[in-house]
């Protein structure tokens, strides 16, 4: 005797609740794209997600009848589901031929709006047309099924095939149409489609566009063998009842039947067809997470939502490039550290070096504090022209020379009687030197004591 175990309930609980958040998560960047059909198929997946979900929970192992109203509103709305994904593939497909096959993109606000409300009445009045025509062969109220919950019921006529069981198959093939001529026109004009994509609709590039092709791909050849299998298995398993009248098919519309597992769970039919349907809603959850959760505008999303829930915990996601981690958990953004080995800072300047004696205070500044009312502008290198003092006055420069890392000083005016610029100092011999004290008629400076003068810039040297 058959009798199906299959995996345990809660295993289908959980996948249904991770399909819900695949389909849901996606959707405000979706809006931005003004995809209708793209929206469409993740509202309505996301739905039927959400409630084969609950219902998994509520009737775990049980088939009482704990909410009557939710299972009224539950029931139709899968019937209205089992329109929904090829209406929605349906306008995923036929948007997508548009874009390939335009040849102007001069597109005004009237059309983009007109484009949008065409898409609603497929996506979303076809599906909602199918509830009060599937109401049309309503045998009762509806089913409880252990494990699984609210199912509808439909009393299996001719009218139920021509109002239930076909629309899908038809909608598909009308799909399936739309995407063989989008795949023929991408395919004719390929080499312009980028700049086509670009010009009609700013949000969608050629890979969103290949991944739509793909995703309404795979539910036609997904629904459309799928609906002809179900009519099949209904038609061999239950047979086709004669429609006599819309009383006869009401009659006693008030009852619910209630289904244990042990009795559904052993006709291989029925276990066909109820695990095959519920298992097929989750799997296009996962299907259109794998063509749009790993896309680029996917991993960027996930990166803004990770960091902004990260700010409100009060975490960081500075690194240590960007910034440093507080200890209050917040980022302090500072610059980094480079070396400066082997380079000067902007404020230094190069200029000529000596090595100072016991006349080092003959510099611009040392002269200026001693004589501030001489002329201070004739100077050379470290070499001062007080008043007529000349260098033969002097009895000699300073003994040592070097040539350091400091360039050579702006010649300045001209020093009476002796030097005349900074070069004429380099080619004295200094061996024959000696050190000497300055004289002047009215005047003797006393030689101060050797000291160590920093090297400071000329502007700050100036400013002394």
């Amino acid at each position: 005797m058959y009798f199906y175990t299959g995996p345990p309930n809660w295993v289908f609980s959980m996948f249904a609740f991770i399909g819900f958040l695949c389909s849901t998560i996606p959707l405000p960047w979706h809006l931005e794209a003004w995809n209708t059909g793209t929206c469409l198929y993740m509202i309505w997946t996301a739905t039927a997600c959400l409630v084969l979900f609950i219902n998994s929970i509520v009737w775990n192992g049980n088939v009482i009848d704990w909410a009557p109203a939710w299972c009224d509103i539950s029931t139709h709305f899968l019937n209205g589901f089992n329109l929904a994904i090829p209406a929605a593939s349906l306008c995923i497909n036929r948007r997508l031929y548009q874009i390939a096959s335009v040849r102007t993109v001069t597109k005004t606000r009237a059309e983009r709006r007109r484009a949008i409300i065409i898409d609603l009445l497929i996506g979303l009045g076809l599906p909602l047309l199918q509830i009060p025509l599937q109401y049309i062969v309503q045998g009762h109220r509806y089913n409880i099924f252990e494990d699984i919950g609210c199912l509808g019921e439909t009393y299996e006529t001719p009218v139920a095939i021509v109002l239930f069981h076909l629309p899908p198959i038809i909608v598909g093939c009308v799909s399936a149409v739309y995407c063989a001529l989008s795949i023929k026109s991408f395919y004719h004009s390929r080499a312009q489609f980028k700049e086509l994509l670009s010009s009609t609709n700013s949000n969608l590039n050629l890979n969103r566009y290949i991944r739509l092709m793909l995703l309404a791909s795979t539910d036609l050849f997904m629904t459309i063998p799928l609906s002809i299998w179900v009519l099949w298995v209904n038609v061999r398993v239950v047979g086709l009842s004669p429609w006599i009248s819309w009383a006869d098919t009401h009659s006693n519309f008030s009852r619910v039947v209630q289904i244990p597992g042990v009795f559904w769970r052993s006709d291989v039919y029925t276990v066909a067809s109820l695990e095959t349907t519920r298992w097929l809603t989750v799997a296009c959850s996962f299907l259109f997470f794998a063509y749009f959760g790993f896309a680029d505008e996917a991993i960027k999303n996930y990166r803004a939502a990770f960091t902004s829930v990260a700010k409100r915990m009060g975490y960081s996601t500075a690194t240590m490039s960007s910034g440093q981690l507080s200890s209050n958990g917040t980022s302090s953004k500072s610059k980094p550290l480079t070396s400066t080995r082997g380079a000067l800072p902007v404020f230094i300047r190069k200029d000529t070096t000596q090595k100072r004696d016991s006349f080092d205070s003959f510099s611009s500044s040392s002269v200026s504090n001693y004589l501030p009312e001489l002329d201070k502008e004739k100077t050379v290198g470290t070499l001062t022209s007080v008043g007529q003092l000349s260098l033969a006055d002097m009895d000699g420069v300073l003994p040592d020379y070097k040539e350091g890392d400091y360039s050579e000083p702006e010649p300045t005016s001209a020093i009476s009687s002796g030097s005349s610029s900074a070069g004429d100092i380099e080619e004295i011999d200094v061996s024959s030197l000696h050190r000497a004290s300055v004289h002047t008629t009215h005047l003797t400076i006393p030689a101060p004591q050797p000291t160590h003068v920093p090297d400071v810039p000329r502007d700050a040297a100036d400013m002394v």
